[in-house]
């Protein structure tokens, strides 16, 4: 059996390979030969944590099923708001089955596609031939729903519906047939998703992944506290009253308040690139940026959030 360095590496000569035969997927997907990330540095999400770690014994413990007279899922999809999280449970996922990390970033390659004139007969044999090569992958579809992606702008009318689903399709049954390899999806849109997606065969598992209000948020601004107070090798903070600062200000996503937070932080580093005493962050502090997120909101009207870094 291979070691898992010679694999990594494998995947990524396969991969290089196949992107420069295949413009339109160079942009729009990418590969992470050795995904390092935990389901521990994700905040809060237990049920769906609880979701994805079952669909991991189909690559950790694969008899599991078969003792219990079931079989793994085809495929899961993921199902949520833009910047909770889905994205980091796939990667956690293929850190946790040891398996490198294919993101296909949807909206990304429709456009490519469709504007790149590209060959899509000879784009799906080409995927097809790579993925049967490839050692276990985690395969990742960003954002099923395309045509209402913040990507290409929200309901794009001119798109060719019919044609571009034809592609997908083909491309996430490619992807599902190919043995060794598990698969998710994702979209922030599920009710204008296509039902097409959620056959049998396909993404037949759906997850909701919808972080709690505030616990989630809580946990995961403290993980990512600790994460940059390791950085930075000493505290950062003061006690900070997080209930006070979470409050009930539902607004922003889980992405958004991680944004918060190193906004503040950035704020602290350039105060003190200036020369001036600067103290730790305070509860006060990240309430401010709480108000100055919330006022570029109204302005900009962002409807989703951010991501979740």
């Amino acid at each position: 059996m291979r070691s898992l360095p010679i694999q990594q590496e494998r995947a990524q000569n396969l991969w290089s390979s196949f992107l420069r035969k295949v413009d339109p997927l160079a942009r729009g997907a990418q590969l992470l030969p050795d995904p390092d990330f935990g389901f521990d540095q994700i905040g809060g999400l237990a049920s769906a944590k609880e979701e994805i770690l079952t669909y991991a014994c189909a690559a950790t413990s694969p008899d599991v099923y078969q003792h219990w007279g079931t079989f793994p899922p085809s495929a899961v999809l993921m199902i949520g708001q833009q910047g909770v999280g889905k994205s980091l449970l796939a990667r956690a996922l293929a850190t946790r089955t040891e398996t490198s990390f294919l993101t296909v970033d949807v909206p990304r390659v429709v456009l490519d596609v469709v504007h790149g004139g590209g060959k899509v007969g000879e784009l799906i044999q080409s995927w097809t031939e790579v993925l049967d090569e490839m050692p276990p992958l985690t395969v990742f579809f960003s954002e099923l729903e395309f045509s209402q992606a913040q990507e290409i702008g929200h309901q794009r009318p001119d798109l060719p519906i019919g044609p571009i689903m034809d592609f997908l399709l083909e491309l996430v049954g490619r992807t599902i047939a190919s043995e060794n390899h598990l698969v998710l999806g994702a979209t922030s849109h599920p009710d204008t998703l296509r039902r097409a997606f959620v056959a049998p065969g396909r993404f037949e598992r759906v997850v909701e992944v919808i972080p709690r209000f505030p616990a989630d948020v809580i946990e995961t601004l403290q993980i990512h506290t600790s994460d940059a107070e390791q950085r930075a090798g000493r505290p950062l903070l003061e006690d900070v009253d997080w209930q006070r600062v979470v409050g009930q200000i539902s607004e922003p996503s889980t992405g958004d308040w991680v944004r918060i937070l190193h906004a503040v932080l950035r704020r602290k580093a350039r105060c003190e690139a200036g020369g001036e005493s600067v103290a730790p962050v305070t509860t006060q502090d990240l309430k401010e940026e709480v108000d100055r997120f919330r006022q570029a909101l109204k302005r900009i009207q962002i409807p989703d959030g951010g991501n979740y870094l």
